[in-house]
């Protein structure tokens, strides 16, 4: 027990983890994490739920789902598949990836709940009729011209972890994080170093220097989409756990890229400049900042660091002024100094980073140089993990990664505002916290959940996230009134196995031209559609799927514009209707209108529409319901100059 116990401080020094610190202790455990009771005045799970109760398996576990309706699981390739054997071969060659010496003597259960790691499915990134999946091992890239019908085109062996994945234009974005990652993307690694002799302890610290070992941001040409090609390599101080690309609009020859890396500082002998002196000491310290790295669109290979924002600081130059909350992960504040996902915003010149122990908000009209503008914190969070802006840029989402996406943490006895989301409203430069929102179905012990990503679906009208929850399967919120979130649609599946923690469930969950894809992080590429719903209507839905965009990557939100089709007029009145925002007689001589212009699309037809339009106008002049005063002012827009 005490091995393994300081196998895992290893690793835990070398940040061979998922998001955050919990490997060291599910190593440590000998059995499945039981939850402790409520502290008082806390709410939990629904346990009666019927996502609750599935029975378990890796391909066959039972299934839930509302509004959801699943298209097709493409199964991992046989290079990126595990399995849940724990005397498998491919376990013993995970966990000597991920630095474990061969020949460890590590419970079954413990194997499982980490070897998944080095061959888990991480990030999505979309462009075109492409998918490309990020894993621990590589990518894999798919055709999605066809849904229903999806291919596999390329797999590409690279390890290093996490994976994540962006692109923009002909290139391919990676990050790499862990110790493994070499220069060539070799799969050979770096050997663990050797079992300690007997009465000795093991080695401690980050692994020997390497001139081959690469932590960074990979750059892959994709030109041929089939043969991607390495033509850069940034390399950084702490790795880049997840990266976020920028663009700026006065230079459209160049794409910056946002670099978080939250592992250990590498050796000055590795890579020259990294230090991790005392902060009040060492001006130069890799800690309390992150990497921007500027990218010449015609020259990748030049790609290098122009800034390293120091954006913890105060305005006495203090490099590591910013503070958690007291939270209920350590029971005290501490220094806050990576973060873990940027999301920006150009179009408002705005980013929201969620920085481990705060949620921040950037000002980023100048891309290479990000400034603070705000800073939250929240006793309830323990990991500020990711954050998605609403379409106007009026809200914010921050998620909390309680359990570091490797523990149970949707139990009955887990407190709903722990490994949940926040919601906060934007005002000017200043967040004011809204609410929180956490799947509601209680999970069981062997199923690793928390909040995780996802992104927003174009619904008119209404601000909806589709989000990822690991093993608590995927949850839509409606958070269109950020002080009374609610679940729209969900899907989940039983646990891989009841008695220990199997790595899986939905590592990522975005909304992509129509359809959900889920990278489910040890079965492989799920695809989801929409299902109406008393919450959500078929013309909703539909209005939703009018808007086609040519690339996704979802750390880089980009305003969603519907487009004047009628649809989009009909989802209108149909929230309308359920907000009793228009009473029933006007409901339905507007969609008789609406049919009719659909049908013979006269000038006779249209100026009724517009007549509809005058007295919309009117009605959101006088109400006194802000929502709906803004869906009327955007139904008269579209009947004014309906595209037929």
């Amino acid at each position: 027990m005490s091995y393994i116990r300081t196998i895992s401080v290893r690793l835990l020094a070398a940040s061979l983890f998922l998001c955050s610190a919990f490997v060291a202790g599910s190593l440590a455990q000998q059995a499945l994490e039981k939850a402790p009771p409520l502290p008082p005045g806390m709410t939990g799970s629904n346990a009666n739920d019927p996502r609750s109760k599935l029975t378990p398996g890796l391909w066959d576990a039972g299934e839930a789902s509302m509004g959801i309706k699943h298209i097709s699981l493409l199964r991992k390739p046989d290079a990126f598949q595990l399995g849940i054997d724990p005397n498998s071969p491919k376990v013993d060659k995970a966990l000597t990836a991920l630095g474990v010496p061969p020949g460890a003597q590590i419970p079954a259960a413990m194997k499982m709940s980490f070897a998944g790691l080095a061959l888990a499915n991480s990030d999505i990134a979309f462009q075109g009729n492409h998918l490309f999946l990020g894993n621990f091992y590589g990518i894999n890239i798919y055709d999605i011209a066809d849904p229903n019908n999806t291919k596999l085109l390329t797999s590409m062996l690279c390890p290093g972890g996490q994976g994540d994945v962006s692109v923009y234009k002909n290139l391919l974005f990676m990050s790499v994080e862990m110790p493994n990652g070499r220069l060539d993307c070799s799969e050979a690694g770096f050997p663990p170093p050797p079992p300690p002799a007997a009465g000795q302890p093991p080695q401690q610290g980050p692994p020997a220097a390497s001139k081959d070992r690469f932590r960074g941001v990979r750059i892959f040409d994709i030109s041929d989409i089939r043969n991607p090609k390495q033509v850069g390599a940034v390399q950084t101080c702490r790795g880049s756990h997840t990266h976020t690309l920028v663009t700026d609009p006065k230079d459209k020859s160049s794409v910056y890229v946002y670099v978080s890396g939250t592992s250990f500082v590498r050796q000055n002998e590795e890579l020259e400049g990294c230090s991790d002196g005392p902060p009040d000491k060492d001006a130069n310290n890799a800690r309390f900042r992150i990497d921007v790295i500027k990218v010449p669109l015609a020259a990748p290979q030049d790609a290098k660091i122009v800034s390293r924002p120091r954006i913890f600081s105060d305005d006495k130059g203090t490099i590591n002024a910013l503070k958690s909350a007291a939270t209920h992960g350590t029971g005290r504040p501490e220094e806050t100094d990576p973060c873990h996902d940027i999301t920006v915003y150009p179009e408002l010149g705005l980013a929201a980073g969620a920085c481990s122990g705060n949620g921040i908000l950037l000002d980023i009209k100048d891309p290479a140089n990000p400034k603070r503008l705000d800073a939250v914190n929240d006793p309830n969070y323990a990991y500020w993990h990711s954050a998605s802006f609403s379409n106007d840029g009026k809200k914010v989402v921050f998620t909390d990664e309680w359990g570091g996406g490797m523990g149970a943490r949707c139990r009955e006895t887990d407190p709903n505002k722990w490994g949940a989301n926040a919601i906060f409203n934007l005002g000017g430069s200043k967040l004011s916290f809204a609410n929180y929102y956490k799947l509601p179905a209680a999970q069981g012990d062997s199923e690793n959940c928390v909040a995780h990503n996802g992104s927003l679906v174009p619904v008119p009208g209404r601000d909806i996230k589709i989000q990822a929850w690991y093993q608590g399967g995927i949850s839509m919120m409606d958070f269109t009134d950020p002080a009374n979130p609610l679940e729209i649609g969900y899907f989940d599946r039983g646990p891989i196995d009841p008695n220990m923690l199997v790595l899986a469930g939905s590592w990522s969950a975005y909304w992509y031209n129509g359809r959900i894809y889920s990278s489910e992080i040890a079965r492989g590429l799920d695809i989801f559609e929409l299902t109406p719903t008393k919450f959500l209507t078929q013309n909703e839905i539909d209005a939703a799927k009018s808007v086609q965009v040519s690339a996704l990557n979802v750390q880089m939100q980009e305003m969603t514009k519907w487009p004047n089709k009628l649809i989009v007029a009909k989802a209108y009145v149909d929230q309308l209707e359920r907000s009793n925002g228009l009473q029933g007689g006007q409901i339905a001589s507007l969609r008789k209108s609406i049919e009719s212009a659909e049908t013979s699309k006269t000038a006779k037809d249209l100026d009724a529409l517009k007549r509809h339009a005058a007295v919309l106008e009117r009605g959101a002049r006088t109400t006194k319901d802000t929502t709906d005063a803004a869906r009327l002012r955007a139904l008269a827009e579209v009947l004014k100059q309906p595209s037929l």
